[in-house]
C-alpha cells in the first residue's frame, strides 16, 4: 500500500493501442497518479512490472494467449507484488469472482471510466482498498453467500461488534457501494475522518481491502 499523499505510479496494460493512449490521457490530469509505462499484452505485464514497479496495474482481461486473470496470477507471484485492477467491456456473472480468486483488488467497467472515477480507484487500490463497479460487486457478494456463508454468519456478526458505531456506519455505506466523497457528504464528516475510520474498522476486522470488508458486512447481515 502506498501512503497518503504519495504518487501512485501506475502500468497499463491493454492489446488495444488506442484504449491504453485513452487512460493515459485521462489519467494525465489525475493529481498523485502517474503512468510509468504500457504494454500491450499480458506477457509483457511481468516484465514491466519489475521494470517499472509500479503500485497500481490496470489490466485487461480480453488479451491474446495470457488474458487477464492469468496475467493476474503471474503477477501475483513476484514478491511485494502491485495491486491490480482489471478491467472489461462485459460484466460476466463469473468473471469478478474469477478476478477476486486471482489476485485483482478491484473489478470495473471500461464503459464507466471517466477522470475522477478511473483516479479514484487506482488511489483506492494503491491504499488497500477494492474498486468494483457496483454490478461486479454484487456478483461477488453472491458468490459469497451461495458458498456456504451462513456458517461464517456468526463470526462476521461478532467481528463487527467489535465496531464502533461511527466506524459500523461508514463501513455499511462502503459496502453499499458509495465512494468515500459521498459517505463523507452524508455522514457530515471530513473525508480524511471517513478514510480514519475505514482504516481501524479494517484493522479490527482483520481484512486488508474495502471489498473484503463489505463481504463481512453483507455476512453480518447489515446490508
Amino acid at each position: 500500500m502506498t501512503d497518503p499523499g504519495q504518487e501512485v505510479r501506475v502500468l497499463l496494460v491493454d492489446d488495444d493501442p488506442l484504449l491504453r493512449a485513452g487512460l493515459a490521457l485521462m489519467l494525465e490530469p489525475v493529481d498523485g497518479v502517474r503512468v510509468v509505462a504500457d504494454v500491450g499484452s499480458g506477457e509483457e505485464a511481468v516484465p514491466a512490472v519489475l521494470a517499472h514497479r509500479p503500485d497500481v496495474v490496470l489490466l485487461d482481461y480480453r488479451m491474446g494467449e495470457l488474458d487477464g486473470i492469468s496475467t493476474t496470477r503471474e503477477i501475483g507471484r513476484l514478491e511485494d507484488p502491485p495491486r491490480v485492477v482489471l478491467l472489461t467491456t462485459f460484466d460476466m456473472d463469473d468473471l469478478p469472482v474469477r478476478a477476486v480468486q486471482a489476485g485483482a483488488v478491484g473489478f470495473l467497467l471500461k464503459t464507466d471510466l471517466d477522470p475522477a472515477g478511473i483516479g479514484q480507484a487506482i488511489r483506492d487500490a494503491a491504499a488497500g482498498h477494492a474498486p468494483f463497479s457496483p454490478q461486479s460487486a454484487g456478483h461477488v457478494v453472491e458468490h459469497v453467500r451461495a458458498g456456504g456463508a451462513d456458517t461464517r454468519r456468526e463470526e462476521a456478526v461478532a467481528l463487527v461488534a467489535t465496531l464502533s458505531d461511527r466506524e459500523r456506519e461508514v463501513c455499511v455505506h462502503l459496502a453499499r457501494g458509495e465512494t468515500i466523497p459521498a459517505t463523507a457528504r452524508r455522514m457530515y464528516l471530513s473525508e480524511s475522518t471517513v478514510k480514519s475510520h475505514l482504516g481501524n474498522a479494517t484493522t479490527k476486522l482483520g481484512v486488508d481491502s474495502r471489498m473484503r470488508m463489505g463481504i463481512l458486512i453483507d455476512r453480518a447481515g447489515l446490508i
